[in-house]
């Protein structure tokens, strides 16, 4: 494998797809445990599959943004490792799967060769950061938000405050108040705001979705653009420090947030700025300024045949940018997979003919910018040609759904395939609802929400449902939930669960009650004016489970009957309970810390003696049997266990040394000290494990 890592350009990419490699090794060789290596592997972009033996591989692309050079190098990549299919997720991201493990060291370095990285795509990180995907030439934005979440991606990528959380972290920028990026259900989410002529943020946090949905709260109602990266890095390091890492169900920045409170929370980020590296940081916008590129090659004029149906097209799928003159193109994108076939020949037509760039959506669909209002006939004519004019972007009939039983391990129900089925039943039953935008349809497989149907008007959620001693695939219907605007929204009730097969029923059921008795009021109004419970009445007959039959038994899209298999999730919580693996990294992390104090890098060499300090720490209370849910309990009990009972003697409480780290500025004197001071720490740990393990 010498030759692919010699085309690695940057070297810190060589270093870790090198670093994958043995890990790789190391764990078929059995020298790492599965637990240890799941995580290792998850913030670098490789996720176990529900089948056995393969990977699936979530590629990061901030914000959605993607390159014709980009995007061939994607295709290239799922030709060469997995079966050609992509797979648009929610975040932004594009799935690819069925890789070998083996391959997945040289998959990456082909992805690096145009920037593509899966570095904290995955695990217990900061995972991909959203935005609009109109940012940049939404006519109602403020200004661009891009440069600001490009600029945020870069500095949390590979910071050592973000490597090892008690869980994901999701940050989402909005490009205006509609807040299209959701920024009520995210730990960060950011609204472009412009007060007395000064640029700035509206900051909501601690939102997150999952089996027990949270709306953010409110941070700050202003924040200057040049104080949002010292606000983000403050209120991470916090939660790495304080939040739940062993019960993973209550590891989200919301539950912290809950047990501790908003002010006291905004007090312990407060305590972080002495620590920070910068207290101000400018962001450098001038790559996302200037006149829009031009298309490489001259657009040819066409005549369109059918004008009614290219009318349909630019009434329903063509956004009016901002710069006069461009539109934007949705791309309705069925359950966000497409083929590289297509994907090549779309790559060919953005750079050649257009501005070389698309980005992906939050809803699973593509957007292509930047197009001259004059050459939208060819633009037309060409996505014909790839199937790529369906009706219908961002409507009712747009339906979002995770993958489910598919390939995920977590996975309940089948998600895609009741949404492919809810779609049949739009388009050739209710052609009046092909325009509504305002009623969203949101499937996911199980309670983890990834398909997001806990904050859309219509949700449906995987489940299994008993009837004697057989099991049938089921549904949860919940109603009621949505966007409101600028940082506010609400989720779903849940109403009712049902078979999986009545799910088509439950939704004629809703729009044709909606059609009858709304009376030109918007869904939301109309379902608050009638309740939850006038809801659960008219769906009650189709709960009944005494009348199942055989094809109740077979989940939407499968042809045998259905086993409710639910395997190890992997979306974030990994518990590492061997004392000498923790050991081992404490080690590592100091050596680290060495090297990048040596590169003049004083933050982040200080946070990673930080973190050797909390894992050497950790190894010794849980070889004690101690808790270690926190990072600060874990510092608190090691006082208690070990330096007050002169277990371990140091010169000072374990508290004052570690905590050194927030009351002094980064600067490289502090840094040598407070590395010095860990492998002093590390050495005396070092000392009592090998005189524990001798008496045992």
């Amino acid at each position: 494998m010498e030759s692919f890592r010699t085309e690695i350009e940057n070297p810190i990419v060589q270093k870790e797809i090198i670093d994958l490699e043995k890990k790789i090794h190391a764990f078929q060789g059995g020298l790492i445990d599965d637990e240890r290596f799941r995580s290792l592997r998850l913030a670098r972009g490789i996720y176990g599959q529900r089948q056995d033996g393969v990977q699936m591989i979530r590629i990061k692309l901030p914000y959605g943004k993607v390159s014709s050079e980009q995007l061939r190098r994607i295709t290239e990549v799922s030709d060469k490792y997995s079966t050609g299919r992509l797979h648009i997720t929610t975040r932004q991201d594009i799935q690819i799967h069925y890789v070998s493990l083996d391959r997945t060291p040289e998959l990456w370095a082909d992805l690096a060769k145009d920037d593509i990285t899966l570095r904290e795509a995955c695990g217990n990180t900061v995972r991909n950061i959203t935005a609009s995907e109109l940012s940049g030439v939404d006519a109602e934005e403020p200004f661009d938000v891009s440069p600001y979440a490009h600029a945020l991606f870069q500095y949390l990528l590979r910071n050592p405050i973000c490597q090892e959380m008690g869980r994901k972290f999701k940050i989402s920028f909005s490009s205006s108040d509609k807040d299209t990026a959701l920024s009520y259900l995210h730990d960060l989410g950011f609204i472009p705001k412009i007060v007395d002529g000064q640029k700035g943020f509206k900051i909501m946090l601690g939102g997150g979705l999952g089996s027990q949905p949270a709306h953010a709260e409110l941070l700050s109602e202003f924040v200057p653009v040049n104080q949002i990266i010292p606000t983000a890095e403050g209120v991470i390091r916090v939660f790495d420090r304080y939040g739940e890492r062993a019960k993973r169900l209550k590891a989200r920045l919301k539950f912290l947030i809950k047990d501790i409170g908003r002010d006291e929370f905004l007090r312990l980020v407060d305590e972080e700025k002495k620590a920070l590296p910068f207290q101000s940081y400018e962001v450098d916008t001038t790559a996302f300024e200037g006149a829009i590129t031009e298309p490489l090659l001259k657009v040819p004029s066409v005549t369109i045949d059918d004008a009614a149906a290219y009318e349909a097209w630019k009434a329903s799928n063509v956004i009016a940018q901002k710069q006069a003159g461009y539109a934007a193109i949705g791309v309705k994108v069925l359950l966000g997979d497409f083929y590289t076939d297509k994907a090549r020949l779309l790559a060919d037509l953005i750079k050649n003919y257009g501005a070389n760039e698309l980005r992906f959506s939050l809803r699973q669909n593509i957007v292509i910018r930047n197009i001259k209002e004059e050459n939208l006939p060819f633009f037309y004519q060409e996505l014909a040609k790839l199937d790529m004019v369906a009706l219908g972007y961002d409507t009712i009939g747009d339906i979002t759904a995770c993958p489910g039983t598919d390939t995920c391990n977590l996975g309940i129900a089948s998600s895609t395939g009741i949404a492919d089925e809810l779609e049949r039943v739009l388009k050739a039953e209710y052609p009046q609802f092909a325009s509504n935008k305002e009623i969203t349809i949101k499937i996911s497989g199980c309670m983890n929400a990834c398909g997001q149907h806990n904050m859309s008007e219509i949700g449906f959620q995987g489940m299994s449902i008993n009837s004697g001693k057989l099991v049938a695939p089921a549904l949860q219907v919940l109603l009621g939930g949505g966007i409101l605007g600028n940082g506010s929204g609400r989720f779903s009730d849940k109403v009712i669960k049902i078979p999986s097969r009545r799910g088509p029923d439950a939704l004629r059921f809703i729009l044709d009650d909606f059609e009858a008795n709304a009376n030109g009021a918007r869904f939301l109004d109309y379902y608050d004016s009638k309740g939850e419970k006038y809801f659960y009445e008219f769906l009650k007959p189709l709960a009944d489970v005494t009348n199942l039959t055989d094809e109740d038994f077979v989940d939407w899209g499968n042809a045998d009957n259905y086993v409710k298999a639910v395997g190890v999730g992997e979306c974030a919580g990994v518990v590492i309970d061997l004392v000498a693996t923790l050991l081992l990294e404490a080690k590592d992390k100091i050596t680290a810390a060495q090297e990048l104090f040596a590169e003049q890098k004083w933050s982040d060499a200080i946070y990673l003696a930080y973190a050797g300090y909390a894992n050497g720490a950790k190894a010794l209370l849980l070889a004690d049997k101690q808790k270690t849910n926190t990072h600060a309990g874990i510092i608190e009990s090691f006082d208690t266990v070990f330096v007050a009972t002169n277990k371990i003697e140091l010169n000072t409480t374990f508290r004052e040394l570690v905590y050194q780290i927030n009351k002094n500025e980064p600067t490289e004197a502090f840094a040598k000290q407070y590395i010095q001071d860990a492998i002093s720490f590390f050495e005396k740990l070092e000392a009592y494990r090998a005189a524990d393990l001798a008496k045992a």
